[in-house]
């Protein structure tokens, strides 16, 4: 079976930075698409930022660019979220997603993705 499993998050004041990282398991990882969503408290789950397939180049939305940057390492199996400069508004639950057949007009839409991390809190104080 193909498990996700995350680590980091936690509370960090405005400014600071946090790192996530999500480990892959019973998956051909490279291959995949990864990303990272989050669902603010009484809010939908949305777009953060993905890596297509083994294309390389990130997608992210607009809120978090210049200050998130997703990577992966293949060898481990795992991905990461580096967030930088971080807002009250980045606060939410975090998930890391992957899958291996979606299209690249789908990578922002949570309901594509086949498999999911536990989730992790981010909370930023200000």
């Amino acid at each position: 079976q193909v498990q996700l499993v995350q680590s980091g998050g936690g509370l960090v004041q405005a400014g600071g930075s946090l790192r996530l990282s999500c480990t892959a398991s019973g998956v051909t990882f490279n291959s995949a698409t990864i990303a990272w969503f989050r669902q603010p408290p009484g809010k939908e789950r949305e777009f953060v930022a993905a890596i297509f397939r083994s294309y390389g180049r990130a997608s992210y939305a607009d809120p978090v660019k210049g200050r998130f940057t997703i990577s992966r390492d293949n060898a481990k199996n795992t991905m990461s979220l580096q967030m930088d400069s971080l807002k009250p508004e980045d606060t939410a639950m975090y998930y890391c997603a992957l899958d291996q057949r979606l299209i690249l007009s789908s990578i922002r839409r949570p309901t594509e993705y086949d498999y999911w991390g536990q989730g992790t809190q981010v909370t930023v104080s200000s």
